[in-house]
């Protein structure tokens, strides 16, 4: 019987390696790449009613963007309503991103007019869908329309031909404004707005119908494309849009996958090293959570961003961190003189607890994060929930039941030490002994030596403020805030070569373009990152994208926010937060006691100060993206911080028939400490070691991204050791002992004698 579980665990390894084998190559074809990573377009577009005419329907106007994208050959467009006048478009993998918007957003009202501007007919005339290219007798491109009522067209041009010479004139407009446009006034152009103005000397009896003009293939194919597409009933304009180039988005993905293979590698060897045996089982089932997650995603149908891959190696750290609870929980046990099975049993039970709390923490801030965040934040939301629900379905139960099979086998009943325990370190409880080993931490004043870890905290605070006052009145804002919040247009240049800043800055003012600062980032300084106050039109940035790339030999990104956008950016972001830390506090309170989540809101506001903090010192870009680092920072800090008021709570069950004054609550609290810190250092190095890789080795897309990360996790880790604890020790000093009620005794009522004839009956 015993054997069979170890033939149990032996196939149960195989077949998760074989199916990891087998089935990754599927799901790295499968993956849907965000517009970070393969290049494409976001915008958010505002509709209104054409003048004249009535506002349609906001599914009405979906379903003709929709028609738009489609005649692009996009796969797999994302086109969300969002309130009652606005449309979100997002297409990854989009070639032309420049020709893509204006197919979308051009009203496309195909008009044919005489001279005089009069309207001859609309495009109710030509069969749907049936423009397609070619060319004429001199091999010039031509759009060829197919007619659907040929004996209207036939009476029209017969109509103009009887104009004269001169006069007859068929002109074909696209867009035709009555207030502005007219033949006469752009006949003159080099370019007029105009499509055609052909000839008409009879009229044309037949099944098609040419429009040539002086354009080339691609405006050809433009110009077909969006007369199949049909009119758009509105006017669309762009409100916030980011554009990236697919060369960037590739160069970003690869770079990023690999540093995150490079840390989840080094997380495995490290949990081998240090856990020995537990720490195989843990490599066996990282790999397991990695393909689990991207299975799910992929079933989902979910995108893959660049920072929905950080989540993911953030998600691979703090799911660890479940393995380590469980470890630690057995090596307490084995230190106790348990045996190995004891050890196993009551090691998984106490951790279990524990580990859904800290998990389920995570979720509600993740879960926050994706109902009101947009774009990359909405994919490392997503990334992060995909992460928590795997950590519970493969790292607790794949890992329990591994090493179920291997302690039941009876094959580790001698072997404590292949769980990382010295035999000096385990008493013999059959000689009498009681446990003497309590880790590293044994007798550390935590409670005394957080006064140090706050002065830390409140000096950083301070030179922040001092940054921030400084920054202010040099007119540069207390907080390098992006274009996310502030309004404005990023534009980002690359090139083969180094670029200078002042090179670029020069040729953007001769282009229309100022630019109010000009960073350099990449390993040849390759890379400019541009950025202007002002929201800058659509066709100034499409002049200037063709004008940079012409210099540079790349694409263009850029990416646009309206100052009503930035408004509601700011809003937005602020209201995430304070769901985030409701819903945390409610959890908390309903899980543990109202003190207990107090404490971890002051420890998770004091993370958030010091990302904030670092940001003013450094002047990182604060942006939506910062947000995400913040909510994940809330699932990680008070993750860590549940694991503190586990023990706590322990403590003060243990404790409960003594009387619990200052000296007696300053023992708890350091006792639990005691007993936490070493988890909360090897979990916390677990989840920064792949974040190092990440700002090492990553994309500079994301490089702010991953730093703000790493400063979150430091704070997170120290918050909850010495802010946490410390606050929860001073709000039960300052509470009020409850009154014991005294229950007043009865007295005895006074037994009657019983009368028994003729033995009391005097």
């Amino acid at each position: 019987m015993k054997k069979s579980r170890l033939v149990v665990f032996g196939i149960t390894v195989l077949t998760i390696l074989a199916v990891i084998v087998t089935c990754s190559g599927m799901i790295k074809d499968n993956m849907r790449l965000g517009l970070d990573l393969q290049g494409g377009f976001e915008i958010l577009y505002e509709v209104s009613p054409l003048d004249g005419k009535k506002m349609p329907s906001m599914s009405a106007v979906a379903e003709s963007v929709n028609k738009r994208v489609d005649v692009l050959g996009v796969n797999e467009p994302d086109i969300t309503v969002e309130g009652n006048n606005r449309i979100r478009v997002q297409l990854a993998g989009v070639k032309n991103a420049d020709q893509a918007r204006r197919v979308i957003s051009s009203t496309a009202n195909l008009t044919f007019r005489d001279v005089n501007d009069n309207l001859l007919m609309d495009a109710s005339v030509l069969k749907e869908g049936g423009a397609s290219v070619t060319t004429d007798q001199y091999g010039n491109p031509v759009v060829s329309l197919k007619l659907a009522d040929q004996s209207k067209f036939y009476e029209v041009t017969k109509k103009v031909a009887a104009m004269g010479d001169g006069q007859n004139l068929m002109v074909a407009w696209l867009d035709f404004d009555q207030a502005t446009d007219s033949y006469a006034a752009e006949k003159t152009k080099e370019k007029p707005k105009y499509i055609s103005a052909a000839s008409v000397k009879e009229g044309i009896n037949s099944t098609s119908a040419q429009i040539s003009g002086n354009f080339s293939k691609d405006e050809a194919n433009e110009l077909k494309d969006l007369i199949n597409s049909g009119s758009l009933p509105v006017k669309m304009v762009e409100s916030y849009s980011n554009a990236v180039t697919a060369d960037y988005g590739i160069d970003a993905f690869s770079t990023t996958m690999m540093a995150g293979a490079v840390g989840i590698a080094l997380i495995m060897l490290f949990m081998i090293l240090y856990y020995r045996l537990p720490g195989v089982i843990s490599a066996i089932t990282i790999a397991s959570y990695v393909f689990v997650v991207f299975l799910i995603n992929n079933l989902m149908g979910a995108v893959f961003t660049l920072s929905g891959i950080a989540a993911l190696v953030l998600g691979v750290g703090m799911a660890v961190d479940s393995n380590i609870l469980t470890f630690e929980r057995i090596r307490d046990a084995l230190y106790s003189g348990r045996s190995v099975k004891t050890a196993f049993y009551e090691g998984s039970s106490k951790s279990f607890v524990t580990i859904f709390d800290a998990q389920f923490t995570t979720f509600i801030s993740a879960l926050i994060l994706f109902i009101f965040g947009t774009g990359s934040v909405k994919g490392f939301a997503t990334m992060l929930i995909v992460s928590t629900i795997s950590t519970l379905l493969v790292i607790v139960f794949v890992a329990k039941f591994l090493l179920k099979m291997l302690v039941d086998s009876g094959k580790l009943d001698d072997k404590k030490s292949w769980f990382g325990v010295k035999k000096n370190q385990i008493p013999s409880v059959a000689n009498g002994e009681s446990r003497f080993y309590y880790g590293r931490f044994k007798g550390f004043d935590f409670v005394g030596k957080a006064k140090y870890f706050i002065f830390t905290s409140l000096t950083i605070m301070v030179i922040a403020i001092g940054c921030m006052g400084f920054n202010g009145f040099k007119g540069d804002g207390i907080l390098n805030f992006g274009i996310d919040f502030t309004s404005g247009t990023k534009i980002t240049v690359q090139s083969d070569s180094a670029i200078k800043a002042d090179e670029l800055k020069t040729q953007l003012k001769s282009l229309g373009i100022h630019a109010n600062s000009v960073k350099i980032n990449g390993d040849k300084n390759e890379i400019a990152h541009v950025f202007v106050k002002e929201a800058v039109n659509t066709s100034t940035m499409e002049k200037a994208k063709t004008a940079l790339k012409a210099t540079y030999k790349h694409d263009v990104s850029d990416s646009t926010v309206t100052p009503v956008i930035g408004r509601e950016l700011v809003r937005k972001a602020i209201v995430i937060s304070v769901l985030a830390w409701i819903g945390v506090m409610i959890y908390i309170s309903l899980r543990f006691k109202w003190d207990y989540a107090l404490s971890g809101i002051i420890a998770l506001i004091h993370d958030v100060f010091i990302i904030l903090c670092f940001c003013a010192i450094f002047r990182l870009e604060v942006n939506t993206e910062i947000i995400a680092v913040m909510l994940a920072i809330i699932g990680y800090s008070i993750n860590n911080s549940i694991v503190v008021f586990d023990r706590i709570r322990d403590q003060v069950k243990e404790n409960r028939h003594e009387k619990l004054d200052q000296v007696k609550y300053k023992e708890i609290v350091n006792i639990a400490l005691q007993n936490t810190a070493t988890r909360s250092i090897l979990s916390t190095f677990t989840t920064v070691l792949p974040v190092i890789c990440l700002l090492g080795l990553g994309s500079n897309a994301i490089f702010t991204f991953c730093l703000a990360l790493f400063i979150g996790l430091i704070a997170g880790a120290g918050s909850s050791l010495f802010i946490a604890a410390q606050v929860w020790y001073q709000l039960r000093m300052r509470e009020k002992p409850k009154s014991k009620k005294v229950h007043k005794k009865h007295k005895k009522e006074a037994v009657e004698e019983m009368i028994v004839p003729g033995l009391n009956d005097y």
